[in-house]
């Protein structure tokens, strides 16, 4: 998480790494402002995130895998249940009662669409929560040149047993692959972990991101990470 911004955060550029990756977007800060608000950005395609909900199951070593759009009234107590872990509440910072996570989520099912929140299905068992987010909509542009239609991912896994054993980069590597399919526009999958996190930059480095940059953001400092649509094949 944390994904807000702070005047005079710097962060190196990301590389170019040639092949379909565009030239970077270096956008006046009064433009990168007005999009980090909200104010005066028009989806242009009616749906800025392609459609999550539509995107359907993929297979993977852990099994048939499937992005389901979270519902307040059927995934709350869940959500709120992992948003509780220790583990997962030291980087999330949304513990509490079921108010906090439904706060935190209806933010975005009441958005424009610039970040969906979504359950991660594993052989049918809700087992891992996603956050799917325009990342050159989002303040996270401020801190480094975002290109058109960049796409980030936040990732939770909500049980203890699936951590530590590869589930996790499995996934990742499963929905940045579902992005790129399914989000022809985008060059890239945008990743920012807390550098503190060492497990979770483990797994999107497992999970064919390279690291770029680290970024000062108000709630953490942040490994930004890259997954390319040019190298992933190859990562």
């Amino acid at each position: 998480m944390g994904t807000g911004t702070a005047p005079g955060a710097v962060a190196r550029p990301l590389p170019d790494t040639g092949g379909e990756d565009t030239l970077d977007l270096h956008l006046p800060a009064e433009l990168v402002a007005l999009f980090a608000t909200g104010h005066g950005t028009t989806p242009m395609d009616g749906d800025l995130l392609d459609e999550v909900g539509t995107w359907g199951p993929t297979d993977t070593p852990a099994g048939s895998f499937h992005l389901v759009p979270v519902r307040i009234e059927r995934d709350l107590a869940l959500v709120t249940r992992w948003m509780n872990d220790p583990a997962v509440a030291a980087f999330w910072e949304l513990a509490g009662p079921e108010t906090v996570t439904e706060s935190h989520i209806r933010a975005q099912l009441g958005g424009d669409g610039r970040s969906v929140p979504c359950l991660g299905v594993l052989d049918s068992t809700p087992m891992s929560y996603f956050e799917i987010y325009r990342a050159d909509l989002d303040p996270l542009a401020r801190h480094y040149p975002a290109r058109p239609h960049d796409t980030g991912i936040h990732l939770l896994l909500g049980s203890v047993a699936d951590r530590g054993r590869g589930v996790g980069t499995t996934l990742l590597r499963a929905v940045a692959d579902l992005v790129l399919d399914h989000r022809p526009r985008c060059t890239r999958v945008i990743a920012e972990p807390d550098l503190r996190n060492t497990p979770s930059v483990s797994a999107f480095l497992s999970a064919g991101f390279r690291y770029s940059a680290e970024v000062d953001l108000p709630d953490k400092r942040a490994a930004l990470m890259a997954r390319d649509r040019a190298l992933r094949h190859v990562l």
